[in-house]
């Protein structure tokens, strides 16, 4: 019987860390054009670590780690191609301008550490006549 209940904790343990990496999704920030975006590398993550914006409209982060772990070192944008060097407690801004909609993945070079910015579509205004 006592195995059995150190099981299923440990299979309800495996089935949290699980959640907690790959299927959590944390709280949107909204960005308004021109705006900076302060991001803290800490504790495993970036906080926040899922940023809205709306296409075309420019906006810049700007991450300052705290964390002293070598996986924290990078923080790249595969899809634009960009890699950013994290010194220890010094901020390090990045001027970002997406004109397609969709989600950009950033995160540390073990994929540990995650973020997205989501590129909403700009919404048309309407015609007057």
């Amino acid at each position: 019987m006592n195995d059995l209940i150190v099981n299923i904790m440990a299979l309800m343990l495996i089935a949290a860390v699980i959640w907690w990496f790959w299927y959590s999704t944390p709280p949107a920030k909204s960005v308004s054009k021109n705006q900076l975006v302060e991001i803290v590398v800490e504790d495993g993550v970036y906080s926040p670590a899922r940023i809205e914006v709306i296409a075309g409209e420019a906006f810049s982060l700007r991450f300052i780690r705290k964390d002293a772990t070598p996986c924290a070192e990078k923080v790249i944008f595969e899809r634009l191609d960009k890699t950013l060097e994290l010194p220890l407690n010094q901020p390090v801004e990045i001027e970002l301008k997406l004109i397609e909609a969709g989600e950009y993945a950033f995160a540390c070079d073990m994929k540990m550490y995650r973020g997205t910015v989501l590129v909403k579509p700009a919404k048309k205004s309407a015609e007057t006549s």
